[in-house]
């Protein structure tokens, strides 16, 4: 079977204790290892030790990263992660560089991944409600999806050379959740995909 390592990005703040994400991250074990996966599980809390990490990424054949979306985006504490492990990996761990040759210098950026064997998977908690997206009338995101939104994820994982898997993701958790809903669509969403 494959391994898997799940990243529970969530970073603590005084109005989100993180443990949505930590529960869906507990699901995706528990489910994960009855079908005979092994798995592997970090979190933003604990001491990022770089050379482990690469480890963690190069076992992997598949990754979940769970996140809270703040601002947008992924917590600081996951970019920072990006920044070290990522930046680190770039010399034939993730990626061969960029990809681009001396013979074509301006051509096939982000075509050196070497985590070509490798998918990932983004599951992503909300306080936007999911009619937010996909909606060309809703002011904010203008119709764009949640992959347009987190491109700049998918483009990261492209550049290592790894698939993307479907996205999940629970909306409105803040103000009009429906955690009991949001769970069972998980792991749903994790037996269609794994």
């Amino acid at each position: 079977m494959s391994n898997v390592l799940i990243i529970n990005a969530h970073q603590p703040y005084p109005f989100s204790e993180g443990k949505l994400n930590a529960t869906l991250v507990d699901k995706a074990v528990t489910l994960l290892e009855a079908k005979g996966y092994q798995t592997r599980v970090v979190t933003m809390q604990e001491e990022i030790d770089v050379p482990a990490q690469l480890e963690n990424l190069k076992w992997a054949d598949r990754v979940i990263i769970q996140s809270p979306v703040n601002w947008m985006t992924v917590p600081w504490s996951f970019k920072k992660y990006m920044d070290e492990v990522f930046t680190a990996g770039m010399g034939g761990d993730l990626c061969l560089f960029d990809g681009r040759s001396e013979e074509e210098p301006k051509k096939n950026y982000g075509t050196g991944g070497t985590q070509t064997e490798s998918k990932y998977m983004l599951s992503l908690t909300f306080n936007a409600p999911e009619e937010s997206f996909n909606d060309d009338s809703e002011y904010l995101f203008q119709g764009k999806s949640v992959d347009d939104l987190m491109f700049h994820m998918h483009a990261n994982f492209r550049f290592f050379g790894m698939t993307a898997m479907p996205t999940f993701a629970a909306y409105d958790v803040m103000k009009n959740g429906d955690i009991d809903n949001d769970f069972a669509r998980f792991e749903a969403h994790l037996n269609a995909n794994f």
